[in-house]
Order: C-alpha cells, then structure tokens, then sequence
C-alpha cells in the first residue's frame, strides 16, 4: 500500500510534499486532496506520468485527464485563448469547482491523450493542494478511482482503491464529494457562422450549479436540451 501523509500535521505536510515531489519527477502517480474530490495527479509535462495515470485508472487516450493549476494567470501559458468573458466567469468562481475546456497552446511540450488541441482547465479551492501546485507546476489530475467505480471523498478511500499502485497518499481530512462541473468554451475561441451565437457547453454538470455559471454567460452559454426548441 501508499504511504499516507497526514498533511494536517506540519512534520508529515512537509515529508509529504517533498515525497510527492520525487515520485512526481520519477513519472510516477500520486493521489492529492481537492475540494472536490480525491485526485490520482501526474506531472502535467510527463508522458510517462500521464500514461501511468491512465493505467492505474483504467482509460484510455481518448479520456485525457484535466489539468489543475495554482492560479487563473498559469492559465495564460497553457490556453491558446481565453474570451474575456470566460475569464470573468474564472475570475468569479476560481478557486473552486469550475473546469473549463479551451484551445490548448500548440507549442507545449506535453502529451495528456487524445485531446483535439484543447486543454481542461482548473484552480482547486484548496490551500494544500495549491501549495503542492505551487511546487510542481501545472498536474494532470482524474479522480482517485478506478473508471466505473465511485470517486473517493477520502485518502483512505483513495489508498484502498489504488494504493497498490502508488507511493505517496497525501491525506488532508474529508473532500467536498462531488466533482466539478466542466464547461467547455471552446465554441466562443472560433469564428461564429451565419446568423449562429457561439455558445459555451456544460459538458458535466457538477459542484458549481448553471445557475451561477449562466449569471455571467448569459446567452453565450448553450440551453440545455430541455430548453431547446
């Protein structure tokens, strides 16, 4: 099994970081709190993390995981484009549960799967986690699960589902239990046809409600289907 560090404690927070500091830089997999729910995170610019990131979780390429950032500015080098409004729509709700999906820069040195040149983005609303991103930069982070199986609240149940394949637990008490909800903004970075609104797509309904998300959108966020006609 994973070694677990209690990051409450500042002894076990500091071993605890420079542990997942070397297992990141090996290429390996390590799982990190949220304040959604447990993550299983790689260095973003390793393929051989990322790759072993989808392994233990049991994807594929065409599943890329988002990538969790320090702050909305890391953003800037990472996304090709980012509209003004969705930078306000990031700028309200980041740090927190808001995942949005943009044109990734094309000179970037990565490879997180089959992305069809875009990038999903997020800045956890948790002070370790952005403690931790601080040191490593930009992580490529799915939930600490196996695919199908249900997405853990808690170190301990991150280590007993995936903890065989891991070194490193970083343990900082209960998460928020649900995921975040991912936007996809890529229709507002292309030329609009004819007569047509570029529109945002919610793509998974999660801890930020439309609610919050339409209040700065408005009508560049697509209806939902229910809505429609």
């Amino acid at each position: 099994m994973a070694r677990i560090y209690d990051t409450t404690e500042p002894t076990d927070l500091l071993a605890g970081i420079r542990a997942a500091r070397a297992a990141l830089a090996r290429g390996e997999a390590i799982v990190v709190p949220t304040d959604t729910v447990y993550g299983i995170a790689a260095d973003a610019f390793s393929p051989l993390g990322v790759a072993r990131l989808l392994a233990i979780k049991g994807r594929s390429r065409a599943t890329p995981p988002p990538v969790l950032v320090a702050d909305v500015s890391t953003m800037d080098a990472l996304a090709a484009e980012i509209p003004e409004i969705v930078r306000e729509l990031l700028e309200r709700h980041s740090p927190g549960a808001l995942t949005v999906v943009l044109p990734a820069r094309s000179s970037l040195s990565w490879d997180l799967g089959d992305t069809n040149g875009t990038v999903a983005l997020r800045v956890p609303d948790h002070a370790m986690a952005r403690e931790l991103l601080r040191e490593t930069g930009p992580l490529a982070v799915s939930s600490a699960n196996r695919h199908g199986e249900p997405a853990a609240t808690t170190a301990a149940e991150a280590d007993a589902a995936l903890g065989n394949d891991l070194e490193v637990v970083l343990d900082a008490g209960p998460g928020g239990g649900e995921a975040s909800t991912i936007v996809d903004a890529t229709p507002l970075t292309r030329p609009a046809a004819d007569g047509e609104t570029p529109r945002a797509v919610i793509l998974r309904q999660g801890a930020l409600s439309r609610e919050a998300i339409a209040e700065v959108l408005g009508d560049a966020l697509a209806p939902e289907a229910s809505e429609e006609g």
